[in-house]
Parts: C-alpha cells; sequence; structure tokens
C-alpha cells in the first residue's frame, strides 16, 4: 500500500507489470467472440483461400489464411475495418494477440489479404448461412428487403459535370494541337542539330494533356450509357403506364410528357476515383458518392440471406434480383422452404416497403415462389387509410387491398423490426458507414463481408444466450 495526503492507495508497480506476460485465455472470459471464432473458423472449408499459395514456391513463408481470415472477421465483428486499425490491435489488443499471438501481419499484408480473397468471403457467406441453418435461426416466416446508403471511396471533388466535360474535351483538344505543332516545329530543328540522334521523348505536357483527355471521354461515355439505360427504363415505364390506362379505359390527364433524352443533362456528374458509383441523396439530406446496399433479412433472429450492392439511387428494379440471390444462397445452404401439414412447400411471405413496388416486381416474386407483401404508397404518420374499393381493378389496388387484410397488416408490420434495425446495427453499432474498396466488384464483396460477420455475431450471442438459460 502506498499513501499520499494521508489516503492509502493500492499498489501500483508499472516496472514489474512491463515484464509480465499476459495470457489472453487467463483474461478473457471462455465465451468471447475470439474463442467463438476461433472454433468456427476451424470448422470451415477454407480451400478458397489456401488455393493460390499452393502453387507457389517463391518468397517467405506467408501468413496462415485461416489466421488471416478468422482476424478479418473478428476485426469486421468488433467495428475495426481499416487495414491500419487493425494492425494496430494485433500489437495493443488481448482479443486480437490471441489470434496471431508473436505472427503479427502489417496492414499493407492485412489490406492485401481482404481485397485478394473478396471472392472467397462471398463463398464464405454461405458457410456461415449453413451455421445459421444447423442453429435452427432460419424460420423463412417472413423475409424481408431494404436497401441503405453507404457512402463509397470517392471523392466530390476529383468529379466533373457531363457539362464541363464537354468544354474541358473541346479545351484540351485544343492545347493538345497546339502542343503537337509545337512538337513538331522542335523536332525540326532537333533534326537540324542532333542528325540521326534521338532526341528527347514526347514532351510530358503533352503526354499528361492526352492522359486527362482520355480519362474525360471515357468518364463521357460511361454518363451517356447511364443516360441510355435510363431513357429505356423511362420508355418501358410510359409503355407500361398507357397500357394500364387502356385496360381500364382511362385517358391520360393533364400535359403529354416531354420527349425522353438519351443525352445526359450538363449537371449529370462522375467521380473519376471510383467511376462505377453515382451521386445519390442520403438521409441528411446531403448529396455524396453512394452505394445502395441491399439486405435480405429473416424475420426470426435477423439473418440476412442474401446481400448486394448497386449503383441504382433507388430500389425499383432490386426486388427481382434479391429474390433470386436469396434462393441462391439457401440452396447452397441447404435451408429447404417451409412446407404445410402435408409436407407440400409454401410461398415464402416476403415484406418489401413502396421503394420496391412494381407490378413486374410484384409479379417476378410470385413466379420466384415468394408471397409478396408490397406497399404501394407511402401512409403518412396519423393519417387515416384511403378507404379500398369494393373490387380491386388493377394489380397496385390488389396488392394495396392485400396489405390492408389483417394478415398483410401483420406481416408488413413486422418489417420495421426485421431489416430496418440491421442497419442500424450494422452502421451505429458497428461503425460501418462508408466502403473502404472501390469499384461495384470490390464493395460487393466487401458488403458481404460486414453481412457475413452480422450473421456471426447473431449466431454468438444466440448460443451464448442458450448456455445462459
Amino acid at each position: 500500500m502506498s499513501e499520499h495526503g494521508g489516503k492509502t492507495y493500492r499498489p501500483w508497480e508499472p516496472e514489474r507489470y512491463q515484464q509480465g506476460a499476459y495470457s489472453p485465455a487467463a483474461k478473457l472470459s471462455e465465451g468471447e467472440l475470439v474463442f467463438f471464432l476461433l472454433d468456427a473458423v476451424s470448422q470451415m472449408d477454407l480451400r478458397r483461400f489456401y488455393a493460390p499459395y499452393e502453387t507457389e514456391p517463391r518468397g517467405a513463408p506467408p501468413f496462415d489464411p485461416a489466421m488471416m481470415v478468422c482476424l478479418l472477421l473478428y476485426a469486421y465483428c468488433v467495428g475495426v475495418f481499416t487495414s491500419r486499425k487493425i494492425a494496430l490491435a494485433c500489437e495493443r489488443n488481448l482479443a486480437f494477440i490471441a489470434m496471431v499471438g508473436d505472427e503479427r501481419p502489417d496492414f499493407r499484408t492485412i489490406s492485401d489479404f481482404r481485397k485478394d480473397h473478396l471472392e472467397a468471403f462471398i463463398e464464405l457467406f454461405v458457410q456461415v448461412l449453413r451455421l445459421a441453418k444447423e442453429a435452427g435461426m432460419v424460420k423463412l416466416g417472413n423475409v424481408s428487403t431494404d436497401g441503405t446508403k453507404l457512402q463509397g471511396n470517392a471523392s466530390r471533388h476529383q468529379a466533373m459535370s457531363y457539362g464541363y466535360m464537354k468544354k474541358e474535351v473541346e479545351r484540351l483538344r485544343e492545347a493538345i494541337e497546339a502542343l503537337v505543332t509545337q512538337a513538331v516545329q522542335q523536332d525540326e530543328a532537333d533534326d537540324a542539330a542532333l542528325g540521326s540522334r534521338r532526341g528527347d521523348a514526347l514532351p510530358a505536357e503533352l503526354e499528361r494533356r492526352e492522359q486527362r483527355l482520355a480519362a474525360i471521354e471515357a468518364a463521357m461515355q460511361r454518363l451517356e450509357e447511364q443516360a441510355k439505360a435510363e431513357a429505356e427504363a423511362e420508355r418501358k415505364r410510359r409503355a407500361e403506364a398507357d397500357a394500364e390506362r387502356k385496360r381500364q379505359g382511362q385517358k391520360r390527364r393533364g400535359r403529354s410528357p416531354k420527349p425522353v433524352e438519351e443525352t445526359p443533362p450538363d449537371n449529370a456528374q462522375m467521380s473519376f476515383t471510383d467511376a462505377e458509383l453515382h451521386i445519390m441523396q442520403t438521409n441528411n439530406k446531403g448529396w455524396d458518392y453512394c452505394g445502395n446496399a441491399q439486405a435480405s433479412v429473416d424475420a426470426a433472429y435477423q439473418i440476412i440471406l442474401a446481400g448486394d450492392v448497386t449503383a441504382a439511387p433507388n430500389d425499383k428494379q432490386q426486388a427481382k434480383p434479391m429474390a433470386q440471390a436469396t434462393l441462391a444462397n439457401l440452396a447452397q445452404a441447404g435451408i429447404d422452404r417451409p412446407t404445410d401439414e402435408w409436407g407440400e412447400p409454401h410461398a415464402i411471405p416476403s415484406t418489401l416497403d413502396n421503394g420496391y413496388y412494381s407490378e413486374a416486381a410484384a409479379q417476378a416474386l410470385e413466379d420466384l415462389g415468394f408471397d409478396p407483401y408490397i406497399a404501394v404508397g407511402r401512409q403518412k404518420h396519423h393519417e387515416p387509410e384511403a378507404e379500398a374499393s369494393a373490387e380491386p381493378a388493377t394489380a397496385k389496388e390488389r396488392m394495396a387491398a392485400k396489405v390492408r387484410t389483417p394478415e398483410g397488416k401483420a406481416l408488413y408490420a413486422r418489417r420495421k423490426v426485421i431489416v430496418e434495425p440491421v442497419f442500424g446495427q450494422i452502421k451505429e453499432d458497428r461503425g460501418f458507414r462508408r466502403f473502404l474498396l472501390r469499384g461495384l466488384k470490390k464493395i460487393r464483396g466487401e458488403w458481404l463481408l460486414v453481412c457475413l460477420t452480422h450473421n456471426l455475431l447473431k449466431i454468438w450471442r444466440y448460443g451464448y444466450a442458450q448456455k445462459a438459460a
């Protein structure tokens, strides 16, 4: 004991502490997440991770892929996402030390492993889904799908509008033409002075401007292709609306719509740091380059059944691909559809908000074996519901009537406590609000890494709760 000013304190001996050996097993409880993951990873099929190293005889022995997989899974579970922070935790955090010991990978090794094995992590998602099935955590009583905007690794300051691109292309072409003329004149002077000897290479300024011109023209082409795709989608939407009016014998009200434009507007923007992402409006009413992250979640324990990231700013076209991905993952994980008392499989109830609704989306879900409940419009708080027509005539009216039934109300009301809390757990609890990688293919892999670690956390907590009970 020591005294200071008459108060007695517990002993403090930093010199001894600096020399002491700290055992993670002695300091961490048996039910810690890290021990659960070490056990789970040992049972996983990691051949896809090992394969690239098996035929490479050169270089020093690599870190064991199983260790690297466990390290990244634990880091994403506890909200440590950047490779530098993970590497630092390997030196200072007992749970991380329990995985890596004295063989601590540096941040570059961690970053490269993540980028090089994204496809393998996608396969791992299905293995984790299989673990959830074995734990009895997937019931398929209500599969809810939604999307959330996550900021991309793209700079708004390295972006350019289509209108400015046109002006910049014209300016660069004039500048390049002037530089080429100057280079020809210089070549003639050099030939006279140097004869057959090699002169200077292509002027650096000319090369820089040609590279910039190529980058801007490529960005313009991507914007033009995007505008054509959006124009085609708008034509299809108008054709469906016209067909629906003809079926009902109704005439178009108001002015005729303007012709569909296939050319991008001058204010259409694209970032040069990640050209595949588009600028989107976020929840805080601001604008940023984002990916629209999708998730289909099972109601029983909030297990994510499928995930994807799209560059589309809305969810209109995502219902069918998410349903297809869900079915594919369920099949690979060996999860069967629910059956009735006679053993016949029945449709999987599926709830989606009004952002997904279209007649085509609802029909596609039914064709795939789902029973969709999709809101056809926004219902304001405390606003009384409109009375349903006696005999719904259109697909939209039939869906609205279906959602208003007692069963439909009960199912759809659950959507808010199925999929929306999952995004809160990912963004608020774990702090994943921004993709670290660039390009849609890579950020899709990163999102599935986030989703599979969400499922691992659910499985771990469920097992921990079972033991405590």
